[in-house]
């Protein structure tokens, strides 16, 4: 069977509104919600639309209440939580299953002797959301009745309405609604039944998610249209909200579409093309479902293999179409580290090697002064290059990719760029970033965060590293290695960057504390030398090209292992340190404090599994390593696996729901080993 939950918890609402559910579109708009209906989170909502893709994501349709009238009897199926706390609607109580159809969230309601299903998904390519119902069993017609709510605003703020007026007017088989003179119009439309428009604000929906991270935990959406529609046992009625007037309404065909998308994003074995028995990977035929279409159950790592594809998202560069990679949703954008670190999982483990190669194009287009973006911002204005370890990172992915593919063409065609690159690490760049006389790279000015330990509050740097970071160093060894072989392959010199990397080695045992057994997490800072454990220095054994010894080596996975390897990924401090902090919460700066410090980060699970194979080759240790997270497709975010945990047990997820590295690190580590498979090959079942 799919990924799905029955009574036990979809009807306790403690369970029920911690799992949440994401569709995207491909284009960076999603919709998102939790498995009750409850909103809980500012980013909720059936379509936050890319209205400059794939950023300038905007709430424009936020809910649907349903109510059921059969005979005599009444159901709500609506959950709405309002400030300071009371509950309405309570419609989690009918619901007698909550399900995946690859990325389609399922609801199936038990009304009586009515079964009613539920399907939400977006239209690849558009700002589209469908909604369809189908009374898949049923003793007479039912009435539906389904008031939409709709807002217009930045997905990370709130809405307080006062007397705002949007216009709400009828067109053609629904309604168009015009928050503002210069808004984006949003068309609702259906394919039975009547819609009839409304405005009436609802006012003071209480975010409970929004309240534990210490900020303005209230929000109003307007009803701007009620549904009234007889449904025959068998039959369906299928509503859809976009910013296309012409979007198509024949809902049998939009899912249709949306489950061809899907299989087209699986490689043939995970596909239901291979004979039974064929790949011990392989997910058996599953029947035809109700609405036709040929359904499949998903092992874990076609799961995986479609939640990478929700973050990957078109992104046009002076009019040429690009690819991209959205860090994690709900709230980040495409950034240029996450986008490289995430890479070779998302793209390459799952054989979408185009992708990988429009990406790497894409980011080549913003390279400046040998540094790739930090961030692109919401609202398109010039893209932040404060990150010193993207560029790095994407040697690391642009080598992924060779060894992939072997694309010769292509790696002639980025080699004079990478060579500027190494040009100007060596003369200097931003933010004081050189080429040392030790043959390390220092990185830092006061106020400015460039590693991916990034948190900031206001003036304040949590962990500024400034001096010369140990993961830093490890890429730039990586670098110098991957640019010799570069050139070999295609014919150039190789020894300028021999030489270079040889400088970079020996001066890397300067990170080696040989009493302690593990290295400095930063070098000649302003205070000395860093020797905090944290798990930074786990890439000098997890990438390809390392500058430690082979004790060494060994001696930093043991240590990592021992003090930092937690179910969920490595923590970002060791727990005996004084500034460790266990759990992740409280107000902006309270979370942003915490960030690094101590919390575990789902992501590093990747390369540390990856430095483990290296030194002990024991794939069934990796299996082990990474089943927790399998496992975790789950929870959180149905389908998908999030961002940071908690440093202590039971280590709940925190942070973004849905996370591309740990995504892509999972894909990665699962390629480990001969015959690699996922830890535990048989459909999901929760």
């Amino acid at each position: 069977m799919p990924l799905q939950f029955s009574r036990d918890i979809c009807g306790d609402l403690a369970q029920a509104e911690q799992r949440e559910w994401l569709i995207t579109n491909g284009i960076g708009g999603y919709g998102c919600g939790t498995m009750a209906g409850l909103l809980t989170r500012h980013y909720h909502g059936l379509l936050i639309a890319a209205l400059k893709p794939p950023l300038g994501r905007t709430l424009l349709f936020a809910k649907l209440d349903e109510t059921v009238h059969s005979g005599d009897e009444t159901y709500q199926l609506g959950c709405d939580r309002w400030s300071p706390n009371t509950l309405t609607g309570h419609g989690y109580r009918h619901l007698e299953r909550f399900h995946l159809e690859g990325t389609t969230p399922v609801w199936t309601y038990a009304l009586g002797a009515n079964l009613l299903e539920k399907r939400v998904w977006m239209e690849p390519g558009a700002n589209t959301t469908y909604g369809r119902y189908t009374l898949i069993r049923g003793i007479a017609p039912i009435q539906l009745q389904i008031k939409g709510f709709a807002n217009y605003r930045d997905h990370h703020h709130s809405t307080h309405a006062n007397d705002w007026q949007m216009q709400v007017e009828t067109v053609a088989d629904g309604l168009k609604i015009t928050a503002f003179e210069a808004a984006t119009p949003l068309y609702w439309r259906v394919d039975r039944g009547a819609l009839t428009p409304e405005h009436t604000w609802y006012q003071g929906y209480h975010l409970a998610i929004e309240q534990y991270r210490g900020i303005d935990a209230t929000d109003d959406h307007l009803h701007v249209g009620t549904v009234n529609a007889t449904l025959d046992p068998g039959a369906s009625l299928t509503l859809v909200v976009s910013t296309d007037p012409t979007a198509d309404r024949d809902g049998a065909q939009a899912l249709k579409r949306r489950y061809d998308y899907e299989r087209s994003r699986l490689p043939i074995p995970l596909q239901n093309t291979e004979p039974e028995g064929a790949s011990p990977c392989a997910p058996t035929p599953f029947p035809t479902g109700p609405e036709g279409t040929n359904l499949y159950p998903l092992t874990p790592l076609a799961q995986l293999h479609l939640a990478a594809d929700q973050f990957i998202v078109d992104r046009t560069v002076e009019g040429t179409p690009g690819k991209t990679i959205i860090a994690g949703y709900p709230w980040f954008g495409d950034w240029g580290r996450d986008t490289m670190i995430a890479l070779p999982g998302l793209t390459l483990a799952t054989g979408r090697f185009d992708v990988a190669r429009t990406i790497l194009q894409t980011f080549a287009c913003y390279l400046d002064q040998g540094m790739l973006p930090n961030v692109f911002p919401e609202a398109g204005q010039t893209p932040h290059y404060n990150t010193v370890d993207a560029i790095l990172w994407y040697f690391q992915a642009v080598r992924a990719y060779w060894v992939t593919t072997e694309d010769q063409a292509f790696l002639a065609e980025l080699f004079p760029v990478l060579e500027t690159v190494i040009q100007w690490h060596q003369t200097g760049t931003r933010y004081q970033i050189h080429l040392d006389t030790d043959g390390l790279l220092y990185a830092g000015e006061a106020g400015v965060q460039l590693t991916w330990m990034d948190a900031k509050v206001g003036d304040w740097v949590v962990t500024p590293r400034i001096g010369k970071p140990v993961e830093v160093n490890a890429l730039w060894y990586n670098a110098l290695v991957t640019m010799g072989e570069f050139a070999q392959v295609l014919g150039k010199a190789s020894e300028p960057y021999q030489y270079l990397a040889d400088q970079a080695r020996q001066g890397f045992q300067r990170f080696w504390q040989g009493e302690r057994g593990y290295c400095y997490d930063v070098l000649d800072g302003p205070d000395g030398d860093d020797a905090t454990l944290r798990p930074n220095q786990i890439f000098a054994v997890s990438l390809p090209a390392s500058p430690l010894t082979a004790a060494q080596q060994k001696a930093v996975v043991d240590t990592v292992a021992r003090r930092l390897l937690t179910s969920h990924g490595l923590r970002s401090l060791d727990c005996r340190h004084p500034d460790y902090v266990g759990h992740y919460g409280g107000d902006p700066l309270q979370r942003d404090g915490s960030y690094h410090q101590g919390t575990v980060w789902g992501w590093l699970i990747g390369p540390f599994v990856q430095a483990h194979w290296r030194v002990y080759e024991d794939a069934t240790a990796v299996g082990q390593f990474l089943q927790p997270l399998v496992a975790h497709l789950g929870s959180g975010c149905v389908g998908n696996l999030s961002e940071i945990f908690d440093g202590e047990a039971p280590f709940i997820p925190r942070g973004t729901f849905a996370q591309a590295w740990t995504v892509a690190a999972v894909l990665q580590g699962l390629q480990i080993g001969p015959g690699a498979c996922p830890a535990d090959p048989s459909p999901l079942l929760i």
